[in-house]
């Protein structure tokens, strides 16, 4: 196997993402065959094939190969947007817009939260964990898998993300929801309660 393509693999088994964008028009081989050597290794994460093949003959063996949608260029960002959430929502096993956790209703397409029917005023970021952390739930996440989720490409302080996580309980408690969230000590955070 040539080394990029040792190389994609090993980024999609050791640094796992909750969706993947690959292009079939690579500078350095087939994204079809990648999706393909993808989906060999048992790797599950949604993946959206983003192309300027347009015939319904390159759609089907995108699909074929083992990818979850396909997406023509020129696109609008919010179409894309929206793909993109429709896929990690039904890999995550939300299909329906919105996530239910006892009195937390977390609004996907709104990106809001609301207790009780009364709306919980949280700054992006905050949302963003909190949103990560109910996807994953009564699954234990690293400080540095949410300083991955929240800052990307960008360097982020793990002591930033035990902030964040303070003032998110207290809002949460404030608003009348006891802490769902625990601190599992040396490992990360884990959401407790049961989603539907």
């Amino acid at each position: 196997m040539r080394p990029d393509r040792i190389r994609r693999l090993f980024v999609a088994k050791d640094y796992p993402n909750d969706i993947a964008v690959i292009d079939l028009g690579l500078p350095d081989r087939d994204g079809l065959s990648l999706i393909r050597d993808i989906r060999k290794a048992g790797i599950r994460t949604p993946i959206l094939i983003l192309t300027g093949r347009a015939n319904w003959q390159d759609k089907v063996s995108g699909l074929d190969a083992g990818a979850d949608d396909y997406l023509v260029k020129p696109f609008q960002k919010e179409e894309l947007v929206a793909r993109l959430n429709a896929l990690v929502r039904r890999s995550a096993g939300f299909v329906k817009p919105e996530i239910k956790a006892d009195n937390i209703v977390i609004d996907l397409l709104a990106k809001k939260v609301t207790i009780q029917d009364k709306p919980v005023d949280l700054t992006a970021f905050e949302y963003d964990l909190l949103e990560y952390l109910v996807r994953h739930n009564r699954q234990v996440v690293s400080k540095q898998r949410l300083l991955d989720v929240l800052y990307q490409d960008q360097e982020g302080d793990p002591n930033t993300i035990e902030v964040m996580m303070s003032r998110l309980r207290k809002k949460l408690a404030q608003a009348g929801q006891d802490n769902p969230i625990s601190t599992v000590r040396g490992q990360g955070y884990i959401f407790e309660l049961q989603v539907s």
